[in-house]
C-alpha cells in the first residue's frame, strides 16, 4: 500500500504501470480499479484558472494510511496506491490517483470507490481557486 504526495505533475498511467511492475502480483490479481480526477476549468458556476492545493505533510500521510488501513479490513484488496498532487495546479492536470488491485472487481470497485469518498471528504488537503476575475476563494469539502 502506497501513499504518494507530489508538487510536480504526474502522468497517472505511468505511475500505475511502474507500480504494477514493481508488484509481485502476477496471477494474483484479477481486477484493477482506478479513478483518477482531473482539475476542470469552473466551480460553483464560477470560471476557475488555477488551484493552490495545500496540505499538512505529516497529518495528510497518516490520515491517507488511516484510510487504506479501513478498506484492507473491509474488502479483500492486494494493493493500492494513492497518488496525490498539492501545489499549483492548472485544468486538465491531474489531482489524484487512486488505484486498487484484487482478485474480483467487486471488491477492486466498492474499494477504489471507498478510498476515494473518504480521501475527499476526510483527509487533510485545502484548495485556493484563483478565479478568471483574479479573485481567490477558498473551497469547502463536500
Amino acid at each position: 500500500m502506497t501513499v504518494k504526495i507530489c508538487e510536480m505533475a504526474f502522468e497517472p498511467f505511468v505511475e500505475i504501470q511502474n507500480f504494477q511492475n514493481q508488484l509481485a502480483l502476477e496471477g494474483k490479481f484479477g481486477a484493477t480499479s482506478i479513478f483518477i480526477g482531473t482539475m476542470r476549468d469552473f466551480n460553483e458556476g464560477d470560471d476557475v484558472k488555477a488551484m493552490t492545493l495545500e496540505h499538512y505533510d505529516g497529518m495528510t500521510q497518516k490520515q491517507l494510511i488511516k484510510i487504506i488501513a479501513t478498506a484492507k479490513a473491509k474488502w479483500q484488496i492486494l494493493e493500492c496506491l494513492i497518488v496525490h498532487r498539492v501545489g499549483d495546479i492548472l485544468p486538465n492536470e491531474p489531482i489524484v490517483l487512486v488505484s486498487v488491485w484484487s482478485a474480483h472487481r467487486g471488491e477492486a470497485f466498492d474499494a477504489c470507490r471507498y478510498l476515494m469518498e473518504e480521501l475527499k471528504a476526510n483527509a487533510p488537503f485545502w484548495k485556493l481557486e484563483k478565479l478568471a476575475t483574479n479573485e481567490t476563494r477558498w473551497v469547502s469539502k463536500i
